[in-house]
């Protein structure tokens, strides 16, 4: 928000330096970017959080500096003389929207459009608005003013006084001021007459109702709009307004009719004209504003000072609020229409501590402390990172929208069809472009296709060795519910093969629960190459997936080599979690390892034979590493494949010996040939 000094001091007495103003205004929560000099007067640049959609305006501000400097505030009280006629026998309003809370029209006749005097153009010059004509710039003052966005139409072109608003139709043309043309839809809120519309509600006015130097009649407007729907449909069109920017943060409804009169009266004023009796005032009445109360001892609590018991009641006061009673322990206030964020009792201590100043707040005050702690699953989330990182792997954010066609691609959680979003996605490709070929984005229901299209960008710009994971939510539609379900997953794509990706798995999970891990299972994913891909699975229960993405399924996501990914369900991996340290012994007898080539069935997964192989050997076996498989149809028949594997024997208690070992791996031999017909090669 750029303020003028020389607008600023109409309503309060500026004396102090620029310097002494802007520290005070810095410190109470109103941070200063810069001033630049504009002819004689001081542009000053000042950030407003979200949070103060009243210090959107010259009024606002200069309210802040009278409590800040105790100085009396002076605000115009707008009376601008009325004739005979009334409003409402030349203007009609209806509001068949749901986005418009409330509408408000004034009338003038016989005005006469022409330029702006100089006082005006440089108020508006000091704010880096350009002057347009008399009207015009009048509506932008006034919203500079008070924060408050107003618009004039050119009555004459409002076919038959008549003022409606509602929700555009689907594919509706819309001709704005800014001289280019807008394709609406359904959700979006217009200002229209019987013929079309002529504004869409909250950000722009219209080309054909526009003020000219022929109009002799204005229907002033004060509207209040919904700031999700100015929000969403600013966005959407890519069409900012400082009206859209002040509508989409709230603004005070209980000020619309001071913002019609305090406009009209300077359009009298520079244009001339007469003010036709009465307003139409159409829709909700504004909502009274909360009674909140103060105890006084949370201020000694939450800032960690004493502050005289007769402050907090005259800086609330001074604020705006209505104070309704105040003793010695307590002040009950009513909040100002234009301070929408006072609801709580720590809002108003934050009013206090900031009008009092925080920087009397010494660095050793004694505050309260209560010890944080870290959610499961963000621990959870540690060690994820930790293990990921440490194998090589980097993190990756993506975004939660991804176009149709990828999210197509692969849904392992859910069969329903992805939340569509209407908002473009930068980053995938421009967002009008987007719009002209017709590109649709959902909320995406894996990470798998965003990492593939980080991986892909990594390889267009020739960074070799890929590692990326992610942890994130996804967006699961829920039939006949309205919000999705938001579980948190794991997803890493990688260079290297199936089982290069399976083993840094694995090294997760060893960490979270070394007794716990993964099995195989059937995996139907059609992204996935038909022979390297697999169900992931924890004591029989499905928590994520594993393939090699196929030779089609790179094509599509423009990927030159090799390519495996993953994803997991975190919540499968937080049930099981042991976030105690465990310390286990290490032996220290040397181990004695033994190769096994079996032939087997081409129907046995590696997995079984792997785990009849640890339960057969016992607790013996320490590790079990697969090393081959080949395939000789002369010697061993056309369904048979030879499976070699490694297995690694080593007691703690003492060292093994041969017949120990030969024990053991008789074992294992006849497990094999029991629970899959193994057959031994010498």
């Amino acid at each position: 928000m750029i303020v003028s000094w020389e607008w600023l001091s109409q309503y309060v007495d500026l004396n102090m330096s620029h310097d002494e103003l802007v520290d005070r205004l810095t410190m109470s929560g109103l941070n200063h970017e810069g001033t630049d000099e504009v002819g004689s007067d001081k542009a000053i640049d000042l950030e407003v959080t979200s949070n103060r959609p009243d210090c959107l305006g010259h009024i606002g501000v200069a309210r802040e500096v009278a409590v800040l400097f105790e100085l009396p505030l002076s605000v115009p009280d707008p009376q601008p003389p009325v004739c005979d006629r009334k409003t409402a026998d030349f203007c009609s309003v209806e509001i068949n929207s749901p986005h418009c809370y409330r509408y408000t029209a004034r009338l003038i006749h016989g005005a006469k459009v022409g330029p702006s005097p100089d006082w005006l153009k440089n108020r508006l010059a000091a704010l880096k608005c350009e002057s347009i004509n008399n009207v015009v710039d009048v509506t932008n003052y006034v919203m500079f003013e008070c924060g408050q966005p107003l618009h004039a139409f050119d009555r004459e072109k409002i076919q038959d006084g008549k003022i409606i608003v509602r929700n555009a139709n689907d594919g509706e043309q819309f001709a704005a001021i800014d001289h280019s043309t807008y394709k609406l839809d359904a959700d979006m809120c217009v200002v229209a007459d019987p013929s079309g519309a002529v504004a869409i509600g909250g950000v722009m006015g219209g080309l054909d109702s526009e003020i000219s130097d022929s109009t002799t009649e204005i229907l002033v407007e004060a509207a209040y709009f919904n700031l999700l729907s100015v929000r969403k449909t600013a966005r959407q069109l890519s069409l900012f307004s400082p009206s859209s920017f002040r509508f989409e943060r709230d603004i005070d409804s209980w000020q619309l009719d001071w913002a019609s009169r305090r406009c009209c009266e300077l359009i009298l004023e520079t244009a001339g004209g007469v003010l036709l009796d009465g307003v139409v005032d159409v829709g909700d009445k504004p909502v009274d504003p909360p009674t909140v109360t103060l105890r006084l001892s949370q201020l000694k609590r939450v800032l960690g000072i004493e502050i005289p018991a007769d402050l907090p009641a005259k800086i609330l006061k001074d604020l705006g609020n209505e104070v309704k009673q105040s003793t010695g322990e307590s002040v009950t206030v009513v909040a100002p229409s234009w301070r929408k964020d006072l609801t709580r009792e720590i809002d108003l201590v934050e009013e206090v501590g900031r009008v009092y100043g925080f920087d009397k707040v010494p660095d050793n005050a004694a505050v309260p402390m209560a010890a944080s702690y870290k959610q499961k699953s963000d621990r959870v989330v540690e060690k994820v990172r930790r293990v990921l990182t440490a194998a090589g792997f980097n993190e990756a954010l993506t975004p939660s929208l991804v176009p149709q066609k990828w999210s197509d691609a692969i849904s392992p959680w859910t069969d329903q069809p992805a939340v569509h979003s209407s908002q473009p996605m930068a980053g995938v490709v421009e967002k009008a472009s987007q719009r002209q070929l017709g590109i649709v984005n959902c909320a995406r229901r894996s990470l798998i296709p965003s990492l593939l299209e980080a991986k892909r960008i990594n390889q267009a710009r020739s960074n070799p060795d890929i590692h990326l994971f992610e942890t994130a939510q996804v967006y699961l539609p829920v039939a006949d519910e309205a919000i999705p379900h938001q579980p948190v997953v794991l997803a890493a794509v990688t260079d290297g093969d199936f089982a290069s990706l399976k083993g840094a798995l694995e090294a997760v999970l060893a960490d979270i629960d070394p007794a716990s891990s993964f099995e195989i299972g059937p995996c139907e994913v059609d992204l996935f190459d038909n022979s390297r891909r697999a169900t992931l699975l924890i004591n029989g229960k499905t928590v994520g997936l594993l393939g090699e993405i196929s030779d089609s399924g790179k094509k599509s996501f423009g990927l030159r080599s090799q390519t495996t990914v993953a994803e997991v369900q975190l919540s499968a991996l937080e049930d099981l979690a042991v976030l105690i340290p465990q310390h286990v012994d290490q032996s220290p007898f040397p181990p004695m390892s033994r190769d096994f080539n079996f032939v087997v069935e081409n129907a046995v997964h590696w997995a079984d034979l792997e785990s009849t192989v640890r339960n057969s050997g016992g607790e013996l076996v320490e590790s079990i590493q697969y090393l081959d498989t080949f395939r000789d149809a002369e010697k061993d028949g056309a369904d048979k494949k030879r499976l070699l594997l490694n297995v690694q024997l080593r007691s703690a208690s003492a060292t093994l010996t041969a017949e120990q070992a030969e024990e053991v791996c008789q074992k294992i031999i006849k497990g094999c040939a029991t629970n899959h017909s193994a057959v031994l090669l010498g």
